[in-house]
């Protein structure tokens, strides 16, 4: 359900309408946490389907996590999705953390394996007595409240996947245990998404499946996440933002340029819904949006609302 004062409004792109959707991740420092409310801050006029807040390999946000969510709810009409993860923790404790989400007014949970304590890259091993994977997490969700749960998809499979069928299998056992959306990891080759749009179908996957798009403000940065996460960096990208490294101003507006291309490409494919990684910044993503249509709509401030409710 729409928070009052946040209905949803038709965007119109080409011949269709669009969503959007924006991931934030908890802050650590009090710089960091200036940033990310002024993110949100920036962002919540478009009035995003949701909003995602991470948490950190292991379980290491756990806290900043729940905080973050919980000012979201308190202090914002957005609706907040808190990742939730398997690693190094107990079911008892997982269940917990959910239960204490519900508690809180959330009701949509992006349920992950999540990387292991030591890092993406090192070996998975399932905690004792805790949930085995995404799809045993997805599970467990379910019949804890009536979350609605996306997970994460690899349009070019999981690093650790041994082959594209496995990890295929691996997607439709989280969707057939009861996963409501796929929100696939970021790309820059539209080819790889719309392939696994069409042997997701195949495989009788009919949630929605939501591309995952970054904007690229440090090219070396975004390039190193891609190479954690078995996303592909083409060469063209490189070139683009090549002898860039010290010009901040010119990348940004080559990285505008490369995302808007790539949704409006996904556009014209038919793709209407998109998950933004902000980063925590907000002026390239806005930008993007803008391009793509969206304009601010004016919300009175929550404080307004519940006194005149």
């Amino acid at each position: 359900m729409t928070p009052p004062g946040n209905e949803r409004k038709s965007r119109l792109v080409g011949a269709g309408e669009i969503d959007v959707s924006f991931e934030f991740f908890p802050p650590k420092t009090e710089k960091m946490e200036q940033a990310l409310w002024g993110a949100v801050s920036r962002l919540a006029p478009l009035c995003p389907e949701f909003v995602s807040v991470t948490y950190g390999a292991g379980g290491s946000t756990r806290e900043r996590t729940h905080a973050t969510v919980a000012r979201i709810i308190k202090e914002t009409a957005l609706r907040p999705a808190a990742h939730l993860t398997c690693v190094d923790a107990s079911r008892e404790e997982v269940d917990a953390v959910a239960r204490a989400y519900w508690d809180a007014g959330v009701r949509h949970i992006v349920a992950l394996r999540g990387d292991p304590a030591g890092g993406a890259g090192q070996r998975y091993a399932p905690s004792p007595g805790g949930y085995v994977n995404a799809a045993d997490l997805v599970t467990g969700l379910k019949k804890i409240g009536n979350f609605e749960v996306s997970v994460g998809g690899y349009p070019e499979k999981h690093p650790e996947s041994p082959s594209l069928a496995a990890d295929m299998d691996n997607l439709k056992a989280k969707v057939d245990a009861g996963a409501d959306r796929i929100i696939t990891q970021f790309g820059f080759d539209n080819t790889h998404y719309l392939r696994f749009l069409e042997r997701a179908r195949a495989a009788g996957i009919w949630v929605p499946i939501t591309p995952g798009v970054v904007p690229i403000h440090n090219f070396r940065q975004v390039a190193g996440f891609a190479v954690k996460t078995g996303a592909s960096v083409p060469a063209w990208l490189a070139r683009r933002f090549e002898g860039l490294d010290e010009d901040s101003a010119t990348s940004h507006l080559v990285a505008a340029a490369v995302a808007t291309e790539q949704v409006m490409d996904l556009v014209d494919q038919g793709v209407k819904s998109f998950h933004f990684y902000t980063l925590n910044r907000a002026d390239l993503v806005y930008a993007i949006c803008h391009l793509l249509g969206l304009r601010p709509l004016k919300v009175e401030p929550l404080e307004a609302r519940k006194a005149a409710s």
